[in-house]
């Protein structure tokens, strides 16, 4: 199986300026490509900005997927041969605004995540939990699942696209200084756990009070690192991965003494607890 070449922009954005971000982001997409990405993964609300103080202030600049600026990442998709992963805010039916991430492919492929998990924190405090369950989707020979933020602090979410035949997770964020342990010990953990590639994308910059820390980082399905941000710059980070080395769960350290297998050992009826609504 042919290997993929993924990137991961560390960049800034600017609240509320959702035409700048676009250009940005756009020229980003450029310039990864050039590096040879084959997806291209940038952070969450890169398009319109996180700290809003009111559903109404973030509204105008949330769209319909697709909508206007799907259609230019489209365009610059076909051009280059490549998919992107963006981070903006959606408008959904009846009034509702979901922090989503779309997955746009040169084919005129648009698929979106909206976040499940909402912190107390920015704009979702005013937005929709997610209303649709986790999905992979097969790139032509990478399965990829995508999370936002805080959906990494949920093991399940991981554990749930890792069943559905993800080869790589990505988790677009907006980590400000309080997550920094998340960055440095919770994606490899869910790299290693499951057995599959993680990429975490965070953004860097201040916004009302709020600083955003980078660290971004590209994780191999063993957990080891194999590219990182351990800076609040604007970088492009690249590697190199093999889908198949994520499919293979069951890793012999000593053949017929030292096995293990994350997921193959699962022992499902004991986890009943996992599925009861918290008290």
């Amino acid at each position: 199986m042919a290997e993929w070449t993924i990137a991961a922009v560390q960049m800034d954005c600017r609240l509320a300026e959702k035409q700048h971000n676009l250009r940005t982001v756009r020229a980003r997409l450029d310039e990864a490509a050039s590096r040879g990405a084959r997806l291209v993964v940038f952070p969450e609300c890169v398009l319109t900005g996180y700290c809003f103080e009111s559903k109404e202030e973030a509204w105008p600049h949330a769209e319909p997927v697709p909508g206007s600026c799907t259609e230019a990442l489209g365009a610059d998709c076909r051009r280059l041969g490549t998919w992107a992963i963006v981070g903006l805010l959606e408008h959904g039916t009846d009034g509702r605004l979901f922090n989503a991430s779309v997955l746009v492919g040169p084919g005129g492929q648009v698929e979106v995540y909206r976040k499940i998990h909402l912190p107390y924190l920015g704009v979702d405090r005013f937005t929709t939990p997610g209303d649709r369950p986790f999905a992979v989707y097969d790139l032509g020979g990478l399965r990829v699942g995508m999370t936002i933020c805080y959906d990494g602090s949920f093991p399940e979410s991981s554990r749930v696209l890792a069943l559905l035949g993800a080869d790589l997770v990505v988790l677009p964020t907006n980590w400000p200084e309080a997550a920094r342990k998340t960055a440095q010990l919770l994606v490899p953990a869910r790299a290693l756990e499951n057995r599959i590639y993680y990429v975490a994308v965070n953004r860097i910059g201040e916004e009302r009070g709020f600083r955003f820390i980078g660290q971004s980082r590209l994780v191999h399905c063993s957990g080891d690192l194999l590219a990182v941000c351990d800076h609040d710059r604007e970088e492009i980070l690249c590697a190199n991965i093999d889908p198949e080395k994520a499919r293979q769960k069951r890793i012999v350290n000593i053949p017929g003494r030292y096995e293990v297998d994350r997921i193959g050992d699962r022992r499902p009826e004991m986890y009943g607890p996992l599925c009861r609504p918290s008290q």
